[in-house]
């Protein structure tokens, strides 16, 4: 009789605790391992956007040590507030908590993930089933939810913001939002959509990602007068990213996209993209983007970033090097370190 395989154990790379700190006040993400680096490296930007006097120099340097001592902690206290909400949260919306089906589902999604699925299944088929925003960057937009499903899950959300539960945020630069998995979304929402769904159509988009997408980091994002209201250029530490426009009624917001981020002059004439609630926009990791300010009402986005160990095992996206592997709960933030057995290793193109 066989033995039953060990469960596979995630990782991060050491690097998120020293690598593309934001700093919002500066509008600049920084790598940060001592003073002595943070000047030689940063001292002529950080002065030219503000950081000029002593005091301003040792304010942002606590800012930072608080904020790599905070990383360090995440994933613990991460795990501690999913056990709490799971064992003291009351959803106002348990339908949502269901495994996901096809009803939540836009036809148009549904149509291009089964396409996808088919022997003989193209990239000229997929994309007659899809809008292809840019060719040039490979951006491309589909309707994935239904608009009840839209509401349902944004009045789950609300009515959690609304609570005493303890929230983590998404990251640095979102101020207000939700991380599905603490709240109990991974599994029934999350997890069947990355592999029923978007694994197949996101093969035949990005083939140069022949791995597995076998893991993913999920959030929500809520922009709104008073609070979050646009997003700094970034990119995302992961292979490939889906953006869905939830809701609510709003103007403004919309996507901006540079080049990849390798790239020189990435951020020349940016591409803009307006957010259709319902609809998903997709990209590549790297690809430099942002979000204008918003004008009126709320927008709230559910975020996947999409991760393919066989891919990050190599080549950390966020410090470029080989990882530096450090346990961590969860997906972590998706390495391993072993290769999954029956993985088609890519190279990158």
């Amino acid at each position: 009789m066989g033995t039953a395989a060990a469960p596979r154990r995630f990782c991060r790379c050491a690097c998120f605790c020293s690598e593309n700190l934001y700093v919002a006040r500066y509008g600049l993400h920084v790598r940060f391992r001592s003073e002595q680096q943070l000047r030689q490296d940063y001292g002529p930007i950080l002065r030219s956007r503000g950081c000029v006097s002593p005091k301003d120099f040792q304010q942002l340097l606590g800012e930072l040590e608080k904020e790599v001592e905070r990383r360090q902690r995440l994933g613990q206290e991460s795990a501690a507030r999913k056990a709490l909400i799971a064992s003291s949260y009351h959803p106002a919306r348990p339908d949502v908590y269901n495994s996901l089906q096809d009803v939540a589902l836009a036809p148009e999604f549904l149509a291009a993930a089964e396409y996808s699925t088919l022997p003989g299944a193209d990239l000229q088929g997929l994309l007659q089933r899809l809008e292809t925003v840019s060719e040039e960057k490979r951006i491309y937009r589909l309707p994935v939810f239904t608009a009840p499903f839209c509401r349902a899950l944004l009045e789950e959300l609300e009515h959690f913001e609304q609570s005493d539960m303890p929230k983590g945020r998404p990251n640095t630069m979102n101020n207000y939002g939700v991380l599905l998995h603490e709240l109990g979304l991974d599994e029934p929402l999350v997890t069947p959509l990355r592999e029923r769904f978007l694994q197949p159509l996101m093969a035949l988009l990005y083939p140069e990602y022949r791995g597995p997408l076998d893991t993913h980091r999920a959030f929500v994002v809520k922009y709104a007068p008073g609070q979050d209201r646009e997003l700094g250029c970034h990119y995302d530490n992961a292979e490939l990213t889906l953006n869905v426009a939830l809701g609510k009624a709003f103007t403004g917001g919309a996507l901006y996209f540079g080049d990849l981020f390798q790239a020189p002059s990435a951020l020349a004439n940016p591409l803009e993209v307006e957010h259709v609630v319902g609809q998903g926009i997709l990209h590549r990791g790297g690809q430099l983007h942002g979000a204008r300010p918003l004008g009126t009402g709320e927008r709230w986005n559910l975020v996947v970033w999409l991760r393919a160990s066989a891919v990050r095992n190599r080549l950390c996206p966020m410090c470029c090097r080989k990882p530096d592997l450090v346990d961590d709960e969860g997906f972590g933030d998706g390495f391993t370190r072993e290769e999954p057995a029956t993985v088609d290793v890519c190279t990158l193109t």
